[in-house]
């Protein structure tokens, strides 16, 4: 067995008395570990790394790809919840593959386990792992913008019992207003997507709050304020303005009219 902590005090270097093969086979098993030093401190930093770093070839990320895809049925959470995070990297590399993408809208509208962080399990974090592979694929020219808005408007629209209290709706709304950046996305679907939204966020006082109607609505004001100040897609270039801007913001103003009607 590779010593990982020696790894990643020596800067992730790749070492060099086994087969690379051999390495990456044993990391990704490493990411279905219920213990988060095993699975998040090594294997996810480790392999985020190597993988951002080019030491694995196309072939090798297109196998690593596939395998992370059919973790989206795994009977482990966290085994489910680090598969998009590996497959954000390596699609944030180059590599993608189509099949990868039906497979990832499955598994993210219906995971019903959306706890961010766990005492025993460490991070899980489905909504916001999920999100960072949404926004990846939202930059993919051969993706529809619209399909990952349509997919993250489901998310958040979908009952549950969990209300996002790990940042999880700042992560998904930046993803979100990634794929309102693209240039070829037309004005019907820019605003389109929020149709859901306008119709699902009803406000019943006498049943309470909906977990997902609060998720909905600030994951939805973390869109507006991204979309009025502009979405910095990376660190070195300045923010990038979002076609239909206005057409976005009074669509969202109307799903929030829908909420609470006496703040228009």
């Amino acid at each position: 067995m590779t010593d990982w902590a020696r790894i990643r005090a020596d800067g992730f270097a790749v070492p060099t008395d086994r087969p690379l093969d051999d390495l990456v086979a044993e990391l990704s098993s490493m990411l279905r570990s219920p213990d988060p030093v095993v699975r998040d401190t090594q294997a996810y930093t480790t392999l985020a790394t190597w993988i951002a770093n080019g030491a694995l070839g196309t072939d090798q990320l297109r196998a690593l790809g596939d395998e992370m895809v059919a973790r989206f049925d795994d009977a482990e959470i966290q085994a489910r919840t680090f598969a998009p995070l590996i497959l954000d990297v390596i699609v944030s590399t180059g590599v993608f593959e189509p099949s990868w993408v039906p497979p990832f809208e499955r598994w993210y509208v219906a995971e019903e386990d959306l706890r961010g962080f766990d005492p025993k399990l460490g991070w899980l974090h489905a909504v916001a792992h999920g999100s960072d592979l949404l926004g990846a694929l939202a930059r993919v020219p051969a993706v529809e913008p619209v399909e990952m808005l349509r997919l993250g408007i489901g998310r958040i629209l979908t009952p549950t019992e969990y209300v996002l209290g790990s940042l999880e709706d700042d992560r998904l709304g930046f993803a979100l207003a990634v794929a309102l950046a693209r240039p070829d996305l037309s004005a019907a679907d820019a605003v389109g997507w929020l149709d859901p939204a306008v119709r699902g966020v009803v406000v019943n006082g006498s049943d309470g709050i909906r977990p997902e109607l609060s998720n909905t609505l600030r994951t939805l004001r973390v869109v507006y304020l991204l979309i009025d100040h502009g979405v910095r897609l990376d660190a070195e270039n300045p923010r990038v303005q979002i076609p239909h801007r206005d057409l976005v913001k009074a669509k969202l103003v109307e799903v929030f009219t829908v909420a609470t009607p006496y703040y228009f």
